[in-house]
């Protein structure tokens, strides 16, 4: 048993910020925030009513981003976005793809097919639907600063700051407390 007698609210304007170590459960923890896997007592709501009851609502409301990349190795990192975003329901242009890839770093990679990509460039082109996901008012975030560099860190820690200043709500996971994430207002730090 990973969790026992957890309760927990998360208002507009907030981010929760679970730490612990591999194996703690804080990827459990997000699967079960997204109704991929039913907690064995309780429920997760969403505006006061079971997510079980709403999915396809919740579903177009939540962002999520896992550990892994999520990226096709044939594809490249302007392809990738598109179809992330289309299989999302934010369906985007090759234009709108260019700018948000040249926005986080990768304006040289963006034709590159993403096998040719290194670690932290794959993990940019990854966190690029953030860009596209602002409508979202909740992001679930597995680990988003591993694999970043100062210069994505950067424009990762602003995407999550003008998210929560907009009202939006994240819920991010790492190992340790990254300074950007320590640097954010309004975060509540968990650890597990």
């Amino acid at each position: 048993m990973l969790f026992r007698d957890l309760s927990f609210s998360l208002v507009r304007g907030r981010l929760m910020h679970l730490t612990g170590a591999n194996g703690a459960g804080k990827t459990s923890l997000l699967r079960t925030l997204l109704g991929l896997t039913t907690p064995s007592a309780g429920q997760v709501n969403w505006c006061g009513t079971p997510i079980a009851k709403q999915r396809e609502t919740y579903h177009r409301a939540v962002f999520w981003s896992g550990h892994a990349a999520q990226l096709k190795d044939d594809l490249t990192a302007a392809e990738n976005l598109c179809v992330a975003s289309a299989l999302a329901g934010d369906a985007i242009g090759p234009k709108a793809a260019q700018r948000v890839l040249d926005e986080i770093g990768l304006s040289g990679q963006r034709s590159l097919p993403a096998r040719l990509l290194s670690a932290g460039q794959r993990r940019r082109a990854a966190l690029a639907r953030l860009a596209l996901s602002r409508e979202r008012p909740l992001w679930i975030l597995d680990e988003p600063f591993n694999a970043v560099d100062a210069a994505a860190s950067g424009w990762l820690q602003r995407q999550l700051g003008d998210h929560v200043d907009r009202g939006g709500m994240v819920v991010l996971t790492s190992h340790c407390t990254p300074t950007a994430v320590s640097a954010l207002r309004d975060v509540v730090t968990v650890a597990l």
